[in-house]
């Protein structure tokens, strides 16, 4: 059987709080790529409940993170389409996607002005 890993860094400041987060993933090499933020979501087998890791750098801007919970949901919506095949589900994702991202366009270019 094949073995992948996905290593995680999370560099923190003296108060805790992630200065620098990187990532590798021994299916792509040796190349460590950083993030500001990530966003982990497991299914616990024995406990039958999510389990979550949500992490961000202070260098993470307040409109790059609303952005990218609704890429995260977009994504979502993509995974129970195929996982389940409820195209139901995923459109109704989809839809609320749309409806943050107008609210989140509309809140920059009200902010643009300030």
């Amino acid at each position: 059987m094949k073995k992948s890993e996905i290593y995680f860094s999370i560099a923190l400041d003296d108060n805790r709080v992630p200065e620098a987060i990187s990532w590798r993933a021994t299916d792509a090499g040796d190349k460590i790529h950083f993030a500001k933020a990530i966003n982990i979501s497991l299914w616990d087998r024995d406990e039958a409940g999510t389990m979550k890791i949500d992490l961000w750098t202070k260098d993470m801007p307040v409109d790059e993170m609303k952005y990218f919970y609704i890429d995260t949901m977009g994504a979502m919506a993509q995974s129970i389409a195929t996982a389940t095949s409820d195209e139901v589900m995923a459109k109704k994702i989809q839809a609320l996607c749309k409806e943050l991202m107008e609210h989140v366009e509309q809140d920059r270019i009200k902010n643009e002005g300030k």
